[in-house]
Parts: C-alpha cells; sequence; structure tokens
C-alpha cells in the first residue's frame, strides 16, 4: 500500500457538499484513511472569483500515481469542472500533492507538486495531517515550509454554521 496525499478545492456552488462529495469518490482510489479542517481561502493568480474552499485527504492507495491521477481527472469530469481560464474558478480541483516518498516528472505529473511549497492553502490543511512530514526532494517538513511563507493571511477555516463565514472551529467532512 502507498499513501497519497490528495489536495481539495472547490469555489462555485456548493463547495463544502462538492468536497464531501469528492472525498466519497476518492474511495475508488483507495482508503480515505484522514481529513483536514476545511479553509476558506483567497483566489490566487486570477482574482476575479469567488473563494475557495479547501482541504487535504491523506488516501492509502494500491494504484500507481499515473492511475490515481487519471482518477482524480475523471472525478473532477465528474463534478463538472472546465478548464477554460488557467486558475480561475472551478466546481472542483483535486491536486496529487505527494505519493510516498516519490520524486518524479512527466509532462503529466510531477511529484511532489511542484507549487505546493507556496501555496498556504494546501501546506495549512497539510499540516493538520502531518506536520512533521519530510517533503521528498527538499529536505524540509511541511511545518518548515510553512514557516517559510511570507504570509497565512487569506486562510481561515471554515465555518458553515456563521452563514459561510470564516473562522470558528474545525469542520468535519
Amino acid at each position: 500500500m502507498s499513501t497519497a496525499f490528495v489536495g481539495l478545492g472547490a469555489n462555485l456552488g456548493d463547495r463544502a457538499g462538492t468536497l464531501r462529495w469528492a472525498l466519497e469518490r476518492l474511495g475508488s482510489i483507495g482508503t480515505v484513511a484522514a481529513v483536514s479542517p476545511i479553509y476558506e481561502t483567497e483566489p490566487l493568480d486570477y482574482l476575479d472569483q469567488p473563494p475557495f474552499l479547501n482541504a487535504v485527504a491523506k488516501v492509502t492507495t494500491r494504484l500507481r500515481p499515473g492511475s490515481v491521477l487519471a482518477s482524480m481527472l475523471a472525478i473532477e469530469l465528474d463534478a463538472g469542472r472546465q478548464r477554460s481560464i488557467r486558475h480561475g474558478p472551478r466546481t472542483l480541483d483535486l491536486d496529487l500533492l505527494l505519493y510516498d516518498d516519490r520524486v518524479m516528472a512527466t509532462p503529466d505529473l510531477m511529484l511532489p507538486h511542484p507549487r505546493m511549497h507556496q501555496r498556504a492553502f494546501v501546506l495549512v490543511p497539510l499540516a493538520d495531517l502531518a506536520p512533521n512530514l519530510t517533503i521528498p526532494g527538499t529536505g524540509a517538513t511541511v511545518s518548515q515550509l510553512l514557516g517559510q511563507l511570507e504570509s497565512l493571511s487569506g486562510v481561515h477555516r471554515y465555518d458553515p454554521g456563521a452563514n459561510g463565514s470564516v473562522g470558528g472551529s474545525p469542520v468535519a467532512l
């Protein structure tokens, strides 16, 4: 069995409902062993869009990385994902962040995810699950990489009980 960490994001429609649905669908890849709290995050790169909900799931799987990626892309399509604007709004975004201690670069897949060390919306929920995990190829732990970020502003625990506002306690998916 291998361990994969999958980033989940959504900023269109029922964002929390979509993340719950995606977690159920990730069961087709393997066993969802743990899920971080949900965070509401401000968009990056393309700013003219609604805020995202983000989380990270730890999945144990027998599938190889390419098969995990193919399954994740199929789940995105089933959720209505359209790739019309780079970094634009989406019903669902699934990213294969890590797969065991694998380092690889193919035209379709890079492991670890090439920009995860720059993204608070990935590192904050990943730190909830595995703060002491060393990221392959970096020699740094998740907590160390998180500490190197310039800012964590724009990343807040999501509280659906406050009419969609942010803050509060972790939310179970």
